[in-house]
C-alpha cells in the first residue's frame, strides 16, 4: 500500500491511497482524500478486504501517517505489517510502479477539479488497469484474466477521455 499526491486546478493537494496485490499485480483498492489520517487509512484497509480474505502481509513505507491505529487494525484482521527500510522506495516496487503508471498514463494528462473528480478518474483507471492493461510480469495478461477472443469484429472504446482505448471483439 502507498499514498501519493495529486494537485488540483485550485492548487490544492489531494492524496490518493492504493493497495495492490503482488501475485497478479491486481489493484485492490484506490481512494482519495484531502486530509489523510491514520484513522482514514485504517478504514480503507477494512473496506479493501473482507475479514476472511485479508492478505497475510501488508508492505508499506515508514510514513508517519501510518500510526498505531493502522497497525492495530491490521493485526486485528490477521495482517502482518511489513514496513520498508527508511528511504528505500525500491522495497515496495510494485506500489511505486503502479503510482508511476497512474501518473504517466492518467493523472499527469488530466486537470483535476476536486476530490470527486479525481476519485472518478482513478476508479476508471483502476478498471482499465485490472481488466485491459497487459502486464509482462504475468505473461502479457491483465491482472483480472480474460479469455482470448478469436472471432468477431474489433470494436474500440475510449477510456479516460480517450487517453486509452479498450479493443475487443464483438
Amino acid at each position: 500500500m502507498d499514498l501519493f499526491v495529486v494537485p488540483t486546478i485550485g492548487f490544492n493537494l489531494l492524496y490518493a491511497f492504493v493497495i495492490i496485490r503482488l501475485d497478479r499485480r491486481h489493484l485492490v483498492w484506490i481512494n482519495v482524500t484531502a486530509n489523510p489520517t491514520a484513522e482514514w487509512i485504517a478504514r480503507q484497509i477494512t473496506e479493501a478486504f473482507r475479514w476472511d480474505e485479508a492478505p497475510r502481509y501488508l508492505i508499506r513505507d515508514r510514513d508517519r501517517i501510518y500510526g498505531a491505529i493502522v497497525t492495530r487494525r491490521s493485526r486485528a484482521m490477521g495482517i502482518r505489517d511489513k514496513p520498508t527500510a527508511s528511504a528505500s522506495p525500491w522495497q515496495n516496487g510494485s506500489a511505486e510502479r503502479l503510482i508511476w503508471s497512474i501518473r504517466r498514463e492518467g493523472a499527469d494528462h488530466i486537470i483535476v477539479f476536486g476530490e470527486a473528480h479525481l476519485r472518478r478518474i482513478l476508479r476508471s483507471y483502476a478498471c482499465y488497469y485490472n481488466e485491459d492493461q497487459n502486464s509482462p510480469v504475468i505473461q502479457k495478461d491483465a491482472p483480472i484474466s480474460r479469455p482470448v477472443q478469436r472471432t468477431g469484429v474489433i470494436n474500440s472504446r475510449a477510456i479516460l477521455g480517450g487517453l486509452h482505448h479498450h479493443h475487443a471483439r464483438v
